[in-house]
Order: C-alpha cells, then sequence, then structure tokens
C-alpha cells in the first residue's frame, strides 16, 4: 500500500495565509493538474489521434535503438561534462549522472559497447577463461553497482581511448600517506575532490623525522570550572586526547557535509596512540594498560605519555568518576525542581545530557572496545566537566530472565556481559519489560517486511529509550549510541558542534534541507544549499511542511489539547520569518538525511502500527544514531502507551517529530569516499541526492535497497566497507585494499598496511586521520571475533 508523496504535504492545509511559510510557498498550493487525466482524454478521443499517437511513438522506438548501437566510453562521459559546470540547481541536474547505460537511479555504466565481447586483454592477446569469466562478471556488476566505475584499476580493454583517461576512475591513496607526510594546513593540497588535479596523485615528499603531537581540547567553557579525576583521592586528572597540526599531504577533503558549517577543525589529524594512548592503548595489561597496540609500529608515540604517564586503569570505576565530576560542577547545571519534578526553568544554568550506548547479552567485549568506552566517558563527561553522563542500556536478550526482580540475576548477566569498569553505568531491560510498560490492542500494521514482534528491539529500539528518558528527567538530551560506531578525533567536538549548530538553523524549509546529503564541491557554501533547496522546492510545485501536521489518523498529545506549542516564541505571526527557530535546541538531530519513506524504496517504509486506515505521513533517518530531546521522546513515549502508535525503529523519531512541529535536522558531518568519483560533485549528488526533486526522498532514494549499494565507498552507513578497512588501517593493521582487478571490492586486492609496511624504509609512517565518524567497526584486532 502507498500514498501520494503529496500525504506528506499537509503541513500547509488551511495555511495558505501564513505568513511563515517558506519563502515562494506562501498563499500557493502549488498544485498540478493531474497529466494522468490529460493522457487518458487525448487517448480516448478518437481512431486518427490514437494511429498518430502509435506513429510516432514507433519513430522515437526506432530512433532509439539505431542509437543505442553508438559505443560509450569514459572519453565520451568526459566531453559531455565540460560544460557541467553551470550553477547546480538552474536546470536540469539530469545530466550529472553521465551518458550511457543506466542503472535505477540514472547512474552511468561506462563500459564501450564494442569492447563488451571483446576476448582481448591489455596486450592485445586472448584473454584467459579465468579473466574472460572476471570481466563478465564485472561488466554484470557494473549495470548493478555503478559505483565500481569509481574504481581503483581500469582495465583498457574496457576503454575506447584508456591513454587519454588512465587517471579519470580510480580509488584514493591520500588517506594512507602518514605521519612523515604532515604539511600545514595552508601547504596541503587535496587528492579529491580537487577540480586542478586528477587521483591518483604521486606519492608526496617525505620527511626523515616523526612530528610531536600536542594534546587537543575542544572545550569552551564559560565561568569557572572544576577539574575532573579518574580517582576518588582526586589525583589523576581526566588526560588530553593528542593531534598533529597539519595534515598529511594529499589527504582528501570530505565529500559530504563539512568541517566548517559544524565549526570543527580540519587542520589537525590524529594517529592510534594520540587518539587511544591516554586510555591504554599501547602498554601492557600489567602497567595497567590495553595489552594492544604493542604489536604495532610505534615511532615517536612516547610523546602521548610525558605529561601523565601511562595510567593504570586496574580497577577503574567510570560511575564514580562521573558522579565526583558532577559532584564538583553542580552549580553550572538545572535542577530538578523538588515540586514539579521536572528542570529547573533558568538562562544562566546549562541542561545536561545523556549518552546512552546500547548494547546486549552475548556481546564480545574486546581491549578496543574498552579503549572506545574509556574515551566516551574521559571525553563527554569528565573532560566536559558534567555536560555529559555516558550510560549503557543493556538489552537481556533472554525473554525468561526478570531482570526488574533479582539483585542477584542482575549481578550474574552484569558480571557475564560487562567489564566490571563499566559495571556502575549500566540499565538492564528486556523485551518482556517492554510489553508491560506498553500493554494493549496496537491495532493493524501496514507492513511488517521482518515479521518482527512490535515490542522488539529490531522493529521497536526506541521503546527503551523512551522508559530511560522517563526515568531520568535530569537530561535534557540524550544521545543515542551503538556499540560499531567510532570516532576518530573528540567525541565532545562532534556531538558539541552538532548540536550548537542545530541551534543556528532556521525553521522555514528545515526539512527540505534535512532531507538532502550537503556535497560542498556541487552545492557551494551552506548558504547557496540553502537557496537551492528553496529553488528545488518552488519548482517541485509541492508545500513546505511547516509546524504541526494534519492528517487522517492524528490524535492531539496532551500538551496540544492544552493549547501548547512546541513552536518558539520567534516564529510568531509578526516576527522576522528568516529568525524564525534560530537559537532553538534541536529535538532531533540524525547523522543521515531524514527523508520521505513514500515511494522511496526503503524496505520498512510502511512498517507503521496502529494508525486510521491511510498510512501517516513518515519520515525516516538510516541508523538510528541521533540526538533526541526529552520533550520528543516524552511525545514518542505518549504516542505508544496513549494511542498505540508506533512505527519501525529509524522512522519513529522523526515521523513523531514531524508530526508534532518539533524541531528536526541532519547535522552535515564529515563523510569520505573511497574513490574519486567524476565528474566530480555532479556525480555524488546524482547517487547521493537522486531522489524527488533532488533529495534523498521517494523514487531514485540512495536509501532504495535497490541503491544502497553506493554507501559500500563512504565512511558512515551500514553497509559500509570502507570504514571498517581504513579503521583497521589506522590501527597498525594490514588490511586487503579492495583493489581488485575488475573494480574492487571487500576482502580483494592486495595486503596492505601492518607493523612491516609501516616499519619499512619506504613507509610514510603510521597513519594518520582527520576527525571523522565511521560505522560499521565489527572488528579491530586480526584476532577479534567477527
Amino acid at each position: 500500500m502507498t500514498i501520494s508523496s503529496r500525504s506528506s504535504s499537509h503541513a500547509s492545509m488551511n495555511r495558505n495565509d501564513d505568513p511563515l511559510l517558506p519563502f515562494g510557498t506562501s498563499g500557493t498550493k502549488f498544485d498540478k493538474p493531474s497529466m494522468k487525466m490529460r493522457v487518458r482524454s487525448v487517448l480516448s478521443r478518437n481512431i486518427v489521434r490514437r494511429v498518430l499517437i502509435w506513429a510516432v511513438a514507433s519513430i522515437l522506438l526506432v530512433s532509439i535503438v539505431l542509437y543505442s548501437k553508438k559505443p560509450v566510453s569514459l572519453y565520451d562521459v568526459a566531453t559531455h561534462h565540460q560544460g557541467d559546470a553551470k550553477s547546480p540547481g538552474d536546470g536540469d541536474k539530469s545530466a550529472a549522472a553521465g551518458v550511457g547505460n543506466t542503472n535505477s537511479n540514472g547512474l552511468n555504466v561506462v563500459v564501450s559497447e564494442d569492447d563488451a565481447d571483446s576476448d582481448l586483454g591489455d596486450d592485445g592477446e586472448p584473454l584467459s577463461p579465468e579473466d574472460k569469466e572476471a570481466k563478465k562478471q564485472y561488466q554484470d556488476d557494473l549495470k548493478k553497482m555503478p559505483w565500481l566505475r569509481f574504481k581503483q584499476f581500469v582495465p583498457t580493454h574496457l576503454l575506447v581511448k584508456p591513454c587519454m583517461f588512465a587517471n579519470l576512475s580510480s580509488s584514493l591513496d591520500g588517506y594512507f600517506n602518514g605521519l612523515k607526510t604532515i604539511v600545514p594546513k595552508v601547504d596541503h593540497i587535496s587528492e579529491y575532490p580537487n577540480v586542478d588535479v586528477k587521483a591518483p596523485l604521486p606519492p608526496p615528499p617525505m620527511s626523515t623525522e616523526i612530528p610531536k603531537p600536542r594534546p587537543y581540547e575542544p572545550y569552551q567553557f564559560e565561568g569557572e570550572v572544576a577539574t575532573c579525576y579518574l580517582d576518588s583521592n582526586r589525583t589523576i586528572p581526566a588526560p588530553s586526547i593528542y593531534a598533529y597540526d597539519g595534515l598529511p599531504q594529499n589527504y582528501p577533503d570530505p565529500v559530504l557535509g563539512s568541517y566548517d558549517i559544524l565549526g570543527m577543525r580540519d587542520d589537525v589529524c590524529f594517529d592510534r596512540f594520540g587518539r587511544y594512548g591516554p586510555y591504554g592503548l599501547g602498554y601492557s595489561k600489567s602497567a595497567g594498560g590495553s595489552g594492544v597496540g604493542e604489536d604495532t609500529e610505534s615511532q615517536g608515540n612516547e610523546f602521548v605519555w610525558q605529561t601523565t604517564g601511562q595510567i593504570d586503569y586496574t580497577g577503574m570505576n567510570w560511575q564514580a568518576a562521573q558522579e565526583r565530576c558532577l559532584e564538583d560542577n553542580q552549580a553550572r547545571f538545572k535542577q530538578i525542581d523538588p515540586e514539579t519534578g521536572e528542570l529547573e526553568k533558568s538562562d544562566k544554568k546549562m541542561g545536561r545530557t545523556a549518552l546512552v550506548m546500547r548494547s546486549y547479552t552475548g556481546f564480545k567485549w574486546t581491549e578496543h572496545e574498552i579503549l572506545n568506552f574509556r574515551a566516551l566517558i574521559t571525553e563527554l563527561s569528565l573532560k566536559s566537566s558534567g555536560e555529559y553522563d555516558v550510560h549503557m542500556l543493556l538489552h537481556v536478550r533472554d525473554t525468561d530472565i526478570p531482570v526488574w526482580s533479582d539483585d542477584v540475576t542482575v549481578q550474574r548477566l552484569l558480571d557475564a556481559n560487562v567489564p566490571p569498569e563499566f559495571h556502575g553505568i549500566v540499565t538492564l531491560w528486556s523485551e518482556p519489560q517492554m510489553r508491560l510498560f506498553y500493554p494493549g490492542k496496537f491495532g493493524e500494521t501496514f507492513s511488517n517486511p521482518s515479521g518482527r514482534d512490535i515490542h522488539g528491539v529490531y522493529r521497536s529500539g526506541h521503546f527503551p529509550l523512551q522508559i530511560f528518558a522517563m526515568q531520568h528527567p535530569e537530561y535534557e538530551h540524550f544521545w543515542n549510541w551503538e556499540m560499531d560506531m567510532r570516532v576518530v578525533g573528540s567525541y565532545y567536538e562532534l556531538f558539541d558542534r552538532a548540536g550548537k549548530w542545530a541551534a543556528t538553523e532556521p525553521r522555514p524549509l528545515i526539512w527540505e534541507r534535512a532531507a538532502r546529503y550537503y556535497i560542498p564541491s556541487y552545492h557551494g557554501s551552506w548558504e547557496e544549499f540553502s537557496k537551492i533547496v528553496q529553488q528545488d522546492t518552488v519548482r517541485s510545485g509541492l508545500s513546505s511542511p511547516f509546524g504541526p501536521l494534519k492528517f487522517p489518523g492524528r490524535k492531539s498529545l496532551r500538551f496540544e489539547a492544552k493549547g501548547q506549542s512546541v513552536m518558539p516564541e520567534n516564529c510568531g505571526a509578526h516576527s522576522d520569518r528568516s529568525m524564525c527557530g534560530v537559537g532553538e535546541a534541536a529535538d532531533l538531530i540524525t547523522m543521515n538525511p531524514i527523508f520521505d519513506t513514500d515511494q522511496s524504496g526503503w524496505f520498512f517504509g510502511l512498517d507503521a502500527t496502529g494508525y486510521a486506515s491511510t498510512p501517516p505521513p513518515r519520515r525516516a533517518s538510516i541508523i538510528t544514531a541521533s540526538r533526541l530531546s526529552r520533550r520528543l521522546l516524552m511525545a514518542m513515549h505518549e504516542e505508544v502507551w496513549r494511542h498505540h502508535h508506533t512505527m519501525f525503529t529509524e522512522m519513529f523519531p522523526a515521523s513523531v517529530a514531524f508530526h508534532h512541529g518539533f524541531k528536526a535536522t541532519n547535522a552535515p558531518h564529515p563523510i569520505y569516499l573511497d574513490r574519486a568519483w567524476d565528474p566530480i560533485g555532479s556525480a555524488p549528488d546524482a547517487a547521493f541526492n537522486g531522489g524527488r526533486d533532488h533529495s534523498t526522498s521517494g523514487h531514485g532514494s540512495p536509501f532504495d535497497i535497490a541503491n544502497e549499494h553506493n554507501h559500500a565507498g563512504s565512511s558512515w552507513y551500514f553497509n559500509s566497507e570502507f570504514s571498517g578497512m581504513i579503521w583497521r588501517r589506522w590501527l597498525g593493521y594490514a588490511q586487503k585494499d579492495g583493489r581488485g582487478k575488475f573494480g574492487g571490492r571487500h576482502n580483494e586486492g592486495s595486503e596492505r598496511g601492518g607493523k612491516e609496511e609501516e616499519e619499512g624504509p619506504s613507509s610514510s609512517g603510521r597513519l594518520c586521520l582527520r576527525s571523522m565518524l565511521l560505522h560499521p567497526i565489527k572488528h579491530e584486532h586480526p584476532k577479534d571475533p567477527r
């Protein structure tokens, strides 16, 4: 069952005179005439018109068949795109997809038809049976996975003019230049995206010495704060991580998202010891370390411990450390009003945030997992002097265990499933517990492709987070996080800057901006991107969502029944429209675009339960990593327990925000691609914004199950292959580089990196990566379970 793409535009019903509608939409519905009715009327008039139409159609069909005989090559693509420098948003962007055979999302498959059946290899000699079969498989894969066109190695027998365009499509090498190639940002030349050079670039010059890192402190405090310590005697201050000034020469720039927009530094890089050495990487367990990292190249790593020494984490109690930190800084933060049970209203004090890590019984803890958890708590809680608390929601998968009534059982579960240093931050939950919190009949589901239970974590992972928020009124916001995510750089910098940036976003057209990947090399500045979004919205003819929606089956929440609104004061009828929402903390911050699931091809797009006979408007963001306000979580809680409404895990938070007028946005954090997509800018835009009106919504969505493979070479998506490969290389372990003979993929190519290569005489040293968010990381050390 589907609904019209216009179904998600009920925000403007009965609002045609609202002065707060986005520019270009006030007073106009932009309803398009129905093309379907006009075609029917023509076809049913008389036989003459029918004959004429069929004749024209036949001529067009013959022309298409004849035209398709022309070979298409990389030369044709390059020539076709010489004029592709027009301003984004001007005219039809479909040309950015290229020419030739295209797949469902419009991306080009650049293989000459004359060469498709060739049995000759690069040297003109016949291919072996094995290579011939590999070539055929590669050509078949191109039709399904066009991102393979941007490959590490271009077989010359697939090109019409290979000598001219040998570097047109290739994987990027700049990520793997090490510490000895670091240069100041002002001297840095990006390998990609770069209009002046073609990737790959030759190896850069190397220094004979390893540079020295410096403590990295991205904290911005107002007023006095108390230092937080690891130990109860307050003698071991929370350590700093270390960064190197500058970047490895030719290190690529992010293709999606931006450092500058979020206010993050892009002129430093982090090696494994500067990032994790303060938490135990690189020294033995007998010395209180992790015992990992000692088996990797380590030249110059002693700088990390010159100030603090190698900290002994034996017997560490992270919950006690967080409590002491809050106690010493209590005056900075809002307190619970004893009369109302809610946070006090204060402009002089800060609200606090909980980072809620999601884990489960049976999870295989490794030393790298422990290092990452120590980083989370230190950087978010202790180094921020109490702005955050880190918690763990542990899913008890055995439904027969009474997690809420037996202390002995609870302790047994903790001992078996969580390292002792983290026991104090754990909250247990189970699916039977969710049935107690949310009893009753939930009504019909429009679609349940997973076949899972409505109270299960797969379809309703938000349930335990809602209960957690209800039980913890001391927090204003909650980051929902997962065990297989990593941040190179500072967790605090990423979360703090994302929150500050989201507060600056105005509400008009915020849903439209959030539905798109921001591609700086294509869109330009954020201001230019915002104008392009506005132009696309006006051209679409669709009304822009603004404030609470009206749709069949919608039910009011209690605050709405009382006449209250979530809209801020600067969105009043006589306020400056451009300032509406500016300064308002976002209720939902996602790390991927928030898209309209209707007709998007997303597998779970109709998994909505308990609504009316027509599916409600729906929004979703792939990967559940996000920041949610307490008031949004309480609205979700009420929708479930009172109205028996719910949706698939990745769809419910955004949809509830959409329905009730909460502020939601997508933080355009830096996302890297492993290959040099060409043409720069327009090719990524065609793949990642290939949906309705150059967005991620509707037909052509990158989240369509048929298109998700385009994310395989990105640093952030649930099916990414690049993220795990570069992370393990950065940790110092050898990995297959993915550079296969016919395009390349996971676990293909040559094994690169590792101790022997990094210590070799021609090595540029261990990797030094910019701040970046990586997912999924399913294993780290070569001996870790997979």
